[in-house]
């Protein structure tokens, strides 16, 4: 009962006690993996559901409990194999196929995902986790009415649910009906003040009130639903492109005032792509209630990036105020350095969020060694080091923003 309730604290300690009586209770053993595996004691996790199927080898239970372990220790094929098992051992259970559903995907594996859920609810019709799942799975497809109507459904049989009213608010933030979302974000709160996916549809749902968040909230929620090779080959088209149309503006003088425009919003959109989540979580500190939505973590980025820019406009400022375009640098490389401050924030945290904070401070020491030079009263050699760490900096601020892609997409395991 605990368990159903969510209530993993209190329900360790009872199935501790089960096995004091009896070592050898498989269930037991499982029930208390799957706790554990909530309680993110993934190692202990791990071995307590090894022992329920090394006690039952014949129980999906034991497979079940394994498959969440691995899953959230970023094991999707190992997880996806003991799922699997359990499946073969017990095909009528629904809560197996919703653990293959979510890590398909986790994977981005949105028709896998969308038939697991269906073949869940084929067991169970009315199975909570499989229908949202299988929203979830048809959002990410583009099949949003009936993700829609899917949702509606579970609300009517159970509108105590968090989770449902959580994938409801997503459903109409991928609308742009960012009013009926909070809403749903607000309720599934309510429900359950734990739930961290309407904690961050609500966060979401606040920028996005501001018309150029929005804009870029819909490209970020667009390029999510597409495959990791796929945003790779719009990212590397992008660049090219940009290229093409540059050579295309230096060999036409006639088609400059064209194509210049355009050159500068691609540029815009570039960076706005790297910095508008911890721009606009800045912005959102000024909003009472958004305030309060945002995690520890998006504080703490905001707090860098806020810093960073504050900084580099300050420099920029001191332009006119003393006359010396030397601090035009420093703006440029501290405004710089918003890219890899922001990409700390976007990595997983373990050896991917250690190596970009470990590039993000070497590259600062760089640009400071930049600007201390060229502010250096030295002689014309202090001036050529300056203008070779410059140079150097600029290329890591770029190198760092093609590196942090693949950091981003590792998962270490844990």
């Amino acid at each position: 009962m605990l368990y159903e309730q969510s209530r993993y604290e209190l329900a360790v300690p009872e199935f501790k006690q089960v096995l004091a009586q009896d070592p050898d209770h498989a269930m037991a053993h499982a029930f208390l993996s799957m706790c554990l595996t909530e309680r993110e004691q993934f190692k202990e996790a791990t071995e307590e559901a090894q022992a329920a199927i090394r006690l039952a080898p014949d129980m999906g239970l034991g497979y079940c409990a394994v498959a969440q372990a691995w899953f959230h220790r970023n094991y999707p094929k190992e997880a996806e194999d003991a799922i699997r098992e359990a499946i073969r051992l017990e095909p009528d259970n629904p809560h197996y196929f919703a653990v293959l559903a979510s890590i398909h995907l986790s994977n981005n594996q949105w028709q896998e995902a969308l038939q697991s859920a269906e073949q869940g609810l084929q067991c169970d019709a009315e199975h909570i986790t499989c229908t949202n799942l299988r929203a979830v799975a048809m959002v990410k497809l583009g099949r949003k009415s009936e993700a829609g109507l899917t949702i509606e459904s579970a609300l009517a049989k159970n509108p105590e649910n968090s989770f449902t009213h959580a994938n409801q608010g997503w459903t109409y933030l991928e609308k742009s009906d960012y009013a009926r979302a909070l809403e749903h974000f607000r309720e599934a709160l309510r429900l359950d003040p734990t739930n961290e996916w309407a904690r961050q549809g609500i966060v979401e749902a606040l920028k996005a009130k501001n018309p150029v968040y929005g804009i870029m909230l819909r490209y970020f929620l667009w390029m999510a639903k597409l495959s990791a090779r796929t945003q790779w080959m719009i990212i590397i088209g992008f660049y090219f492109g940009r290229k093409a149309l540059s050579a295309i503006s230096e060999q036409n003088p006639s088609l400059r005032p064209i194509l210049l425009p355009i050159l500068i919003l691609s540029a815009v959109f570039v960076i706005m792509t790297w910095i508008a989540d911890p721009l606009f979580n800045t912005f959102l500190r000024f909003n009472r209630f958004g305030r309060l939505a945002l995690s520890r973590e998006q504080t703490i980025a905001s707090n860098w990036i806020g810093g960073a820019i504050l900084l580099a406009l300050l420099c920029f400022a001191a332009v006119f105020g003393f006359r010396d375009g030397r601090f035009a640098l420093a703006g440029i490389a501290t405004g710089l350095m918003v890219l890899p401050l922001s990409g700390i924030f976007k990595c997983h945290e373990g050896w991917p969020r250690l190596t970009m904070i470990s590039v993000s401070g070497f590259l600062a020491l760089i640009g400071a060694a930049a600007i201390y030079f060229t502010f250096s009263e030295a002689k014309s050699s202090t001036d050529t080091a300056g203008a070779g760490l410059l140079g150097f900096f600029l290329l890591g601020i770029f190198l760092s923003t093609i590196g942090v892609n693949f950091l981003i997409r590792a998962r270490p395991r844990l």
